[in-house]
């Protein structure tokens, strides 16, 4: 993990660009070709896709295609929420995998060798702890069940999010709408809790979705013909929203910060989503102390010559006068 701090910005950038290079020269692709973003509309997988034939079963056991999964999987967990859609879908084929499913975790690497620099950009507005939903609509290929992706950001910044594949098969799109939203807002009842310890300011108040069905649902509590077969537990919501815990609010879909977590989308619209997230490049002169400045050195320690950290330990020590983030008097 690399942590730069910019005090004089109040700005906080995390990245794993260290990481992100380092997994890449373990599978061989630092030298390959980039593309724009982490899955492309053509990869259409599915358990169909596994090894047929007995050439193609032994080219796949020479394949390390546990190990890239979860090496994608580590670094989209901890600062690249952009991942979280394309590392879903390569990772439910790991018990067995084919050359497609292959070559979507390849075209992954092509996008993490463009964007290995991206951070998490913390100090972006101060517009508190938002959160998104959204999913597609049956578009899991082997059982036609919908994903669910959320995503809550602090201030402008990603701090939760998730894409996973909902635990039925849902009949309509309100109802996939409605099945993400309950996960979305269990999620944001555990902010807000956590939150409510840390600081008065930061409350989760609002969820939004871009389905009015969903939203509407949310507030009825009216036995009706198209919904009386949804699972009892994904009525929580209602209790939730009853209280006055959470709302769930209608916005549009260009607005929706959670559509890259459910569906592969156009490099606008992805570029668009991840503004919405704070994940970004960080600036050229973030962190720099006026010395730093002024000799035209990066934003590094200069005793230590990194802003790798170790997180393992519970105060970080950078001592020397010119370090990006020194003790504090």
């Amino acid at each position: 993990m690399e942590i730069v701090r910019d005090r004089k910005a109040r700005k906080l950038y995390l990245s794993q660009e260290g990481y992100v290079q380092k997994i890449l020269r373990r599978f061989g692709m630092s030298e390959v070709k980039s593309v724009n973003t982490p899955f492309a509309p053509h990869f259409k997988l599915s358990s169909s896709l596994r090894p047929s034939t007995q050439a193609d079963v032994a080219y796949m056991a020479r394949v390390p295609y546990s190990s890239a999964v979860g090496s994608l999987m580590y670094a989209m967990i901890c600062t690249r929420p952009d991942l979280a859609y394309a590392v879903s879908m390569v990772s439910r084929y790991m018990a067995n995998p084919g050359k497609e499913h292959w070559k979507a975790i390849q075209w992954i690497f092509r996008y993490l060798k463009g964007t290995a620099d991206l951070c998490l950009h913390f100090g972006i507005n101060s517009s508190g702890v938002l959160g998104y939903v959204d999913s597609d609509y049956g578009k899991d290929i082997d059982n036609r069940r919908s994903i669910t992706g959320y995503v809550f950001t602090l201030d402008g910044c990603a701090i939760s999010w998730r894409a996973h594949l909902q635990p039925t098969v849902a009949l309509s799109t309100t109802v996939v709408e409605y099945v993400a939203v309950s996960d979305a807002v269990k999620e944001g009842v555990w902010l807000k809790g956590f939150f409510g310890e840390l600081c008065e300011r930061l409350k989760v108040e609002e969820v939004f979705c871009d389905n009015q069905g969903a939203v509407l649902l949310t507030k009825d509590r009216v036995l009706h013909d198209r919904t009386k077969h949804i699972d009892i537990r994904h009525h929580y919501i209602r209790e939730v929203v009853a209280r006055g815990d959470l709302k769930v609010v209608k916005i549009s879909t260009d607005d929706n910060a959670s559509d890259m977590l459910t569906k592969p989308l156009s490099v606008a619209k992805f570029n668009l989503c991840l503004d919405l997230v704070g994940v970004e490049k960080r600036a050229a002169n973030a962190g720099q102390t006026a010395s730093q400045a002024a000799a035209g050195q990066p934003a590094v320690c200069a005793e230590f010559g990194s802003m790798q950290v170790d997180l393992r330990v519970s105060k970080p020590r950078l001592t020397c006068p010119d370090c990006i983030w020194p003790e504090e008097a």
